[in-house]
């Protein structure tokens, strides 16, 4: 039940957590996109760091559920963050859930109980070697840098949804990474994990993965980004779990396909939830909505609410002209 607790209350944190810090990094300049100087403007905002205390409480709170359960437990109930994402930002357009809203939600519900149900995750199965983790870690990484290579090439909007999956694998891979930390420090001891390289890559991947989030949540609405990140952590972390953490699933035929049932409908849920008209859009949406867009002063345009520039630019994808 601790578990369970800590795994839903790390979502609820996490998900207010994604709102709030895509509302801020609308505000900053398109130069920054996938620039470590993005970071640097965002922490003058009080919202975004505000985002930022609810995600961090998050994290924290996921690996201790991360430290009393099996990775491949918690991944699933971490994905419900979409959940508490939407409630905060139907506060904010003040839209109803609708069918459509309900329906993900009760899609989100039963693919994280069919998985858990069907495939009883548990641990206790021999950890893989040092170069099993390599490898795994090495086709984790390979994959994002392919993602971010073909996001650079794409509109912002499409551009925004694969660095979230880029993003999503690696937070998958932290988590992952997390549970071997601290398996290493209750059996071994601080001495043996200061020793490791497991938890320095945890910090690397956390950095990384917030700076790619951070970039597709500046380059498009929230819709185009959370539901990417969101399906693909789970996915990421349970596939690191059992490639070398030892986690074990149930396989027979209809406990797999149980289990293949269930994160289908975990993707799919995610996906209808984030499209929903209750998902922020630009930030003058978002203004709108809570009555706080100033009028328009005679010969001011709308382009000039911070924050809800045209996804246009000079170049015809959809890209920012270079502003160095």
């Amino acid at each position: 039940m601790a578990v369970f607790l800590l795994a839903l209350s790390a979502a609820c944190c996490l998900g207010l957590g994604f709102v709030l810090q895509q509302h801020a990094a609308q505000q900053a300049p398109r130069s920054d996109l996938l620039r470590w100087r993005l970071l640097l403007d965002l922490m003058r905002m009080p919202q975004w760091l505000l985002g930022t205390g609810f995600m961090v409480s998050g994290l924290i709170l996921s690996a201790l559920a991360l430290n009393q359960g099996e990775v491949s437990l918690v991944e699933p109930l971490l994905a419900t963050n979409l959940i508490f994402a939407m409630a905060l930002a139907r506060v904010l357009t003040r839209q109803t859930l609708g069918r459509s809203g309900w329906a993900g939600v009760l899609l989100l519900a039963l693919g994280v109980t069919a998985f858990i149900v069907a495939g009883q995750p548990t641990g206790g199965g021999p950890p893989a070697g040092e170069l099993r983790h390599w490898l795994v870690v090495g086709t984790v990484v390979g994959l994002v840098l392919l993602l971010v290579s073909l996001a650079r090439r794409l509109p912002l909007f499409e551009e925004a949804t694969l660095l979230a999956l880029a993003a999503g694998l690696l937070y998958g891979l932290q988590d992952a990474l997390t549970r071997t930390t601290t398996l290493r420090l209750d059996h071994d001891g601080l001495t043996a994990v200061l020793r490791s390289w497991q938890p320095y890559a945890v910090v690397v991947a956390g950095v990384v993965g917030l700076l790619l989030v951070q970039s597709a949540f500046e380059a498009a609405p929230l819709r185009m980004s959370l539901p990417a990140l969101t399906a693909a952590q789970p996915v990421a972390g349970i596939a690191c779990a059992v490639g070398f953490l030892g986690d074990r699933l149930r396989v027979t035929p209809g406990a797999l396909a149980w289990q293949a049932a269930g994160l289908l409908a975990i993707v799919i849920g995610v996906i209808v939830i984030g499209r929903h008209p209750a998902m922020p859009g630009t930030v003058r949406d978002t203004l709108e909505s809570i009555g706080a867009l100033p009028e328009d002063e005679p010969g001011k345009k709308s382009e000039d609410v911070p924050g809800d520039r045209p996804t246009g630019g000079s170049e015809e994808n959809g890209r920012p002209g270079s502003t160095g």
